[in-house]
């Protein structure tokens, strides 16, 4: 029998980077009848990755989750498509109706259960609707400071419906149709906690220069090496995390208080800082770029 609701994801290296993959997939868990999960591998036969699939493996017991395991190939470094490659690989193996997609460094509140099982039954009634807008908080430098700019997206599609050949789309920020036509979604008020940019300075370093070959080439070397800065847009965050954090935050709190640095602001933070009093004042983010269209 079909299942009703598919979590998936995908990971890679998520020991070596820091990655709060394990907390992911539980924080979609009570939400889901499954969960996909694609462990990515150095090798065509399946068998090199950083303890990974293993790890998760020892975690996560039971018929509900499905692993996977892919090739990352090294030659598919062109703007990130290998992340939405991935992405499809896990959502060609859901089974359910609906499909909660997760990154490995993105988890749900459990405050938000219910709006977002609220959303799925106004799939249910509105044929029509094709996924599920959600809000996001990018931590930034650490778990008490968020980023939030025109310079990064503020919302996302994390829930699609199945069964319509919707793929995810370029570096696996949001998703399309078959055909590259943007989805009919619904924002609901639920948020995605992305803690993508919250690790320790030389975690965050490694991770960086990992992306960096992935959008740049496998050849690609930076020039200088990572550290945070204050840059415009990062505030303090005075909410509460997703229950599921609580012991990878405090493994991976960082020492550098990026709300401390000295604010790093150029010429070309005036346009943004312009866009960002717009958007304070009335809601509405000049130029935002979507992969969706709202509808009633």
């Amino acid at each position: 029998m079909s299942k009703n609701i598919s979590g998936f994801t995908f990971i890679k290296n998520g020991l070596t980077l820091g990655y709060p993959i394990l907390e992911s997939v539980k924080s979609i868990d009570p939400i889901c009848d499954e969960v996909v999960i694609n462990v990515g591998f150095d090798d065509k036969n399946l068998e090199k990755d950083d303890g990974t699939y293993q790890y998760l493996r020892d975690h996560l017991k039971g018929d509900r989750y499905v692993f996977v395991k892919s090739w990352w190939d090294p030659e598919m470094t062109s703007k990130g498509l290998i992340l939405s490659q991935q992405t499809n690989i896990a959502l060609e193996k859901c089974q359910g109706k609906y499909c909660q997609y997760i990154q490995g460094d993105e988890a749900l509140h459990e405050k938000d259960y219910a709006n977002i099982e609220a959303g799925i039954r106004d799939m249910e009634r509105n044929a029509e609707l094709e996924g599920l807008v959600f809000k996001y908080l990018h931590f930034y430098g650490n778990v008490d400071a968020i980023l939030y700019t025109q310079r990064i997206y503020r919302r996302e599609v994390r829930l699609i419906r199945n069964g319509l050949g919707i793929r995810s789309h370029l570096d696996a920020q949001g998703f399309k149709t078959s055909d590259g036509h943007k989805l009919k979604c619904k924002q609901i008020d639920a948020t995605v906690h992305h803690y993508g940019w919250a690790r320790k300075e030389q975690v965050m370093a490694k991770k960086v220069t990992a992306m960096d070959k992935l959008y740049k080439g496998k050849d690609y070397e930076q020039k200088e090496a990572f550290s945070y800065k204050r840059i415009w847009g990062i505030k303090p965050f005075k909410g509460t995390h997703p229950g599921v954090m609580g012991e990878w935050i405090k493994a991976h709190k960082n020492d550098v208080d990026v709300l401390s640095l000295p604010l790093n602001f150029g010429r070309k933070d005036v346009r943004l800082a312009f866009s960002d009093f717009v958007e304070n004042l009335t809601g509405y983010r000049i130029g935002e770029y979507k992969n969706f269209k709202l509808i009633e």
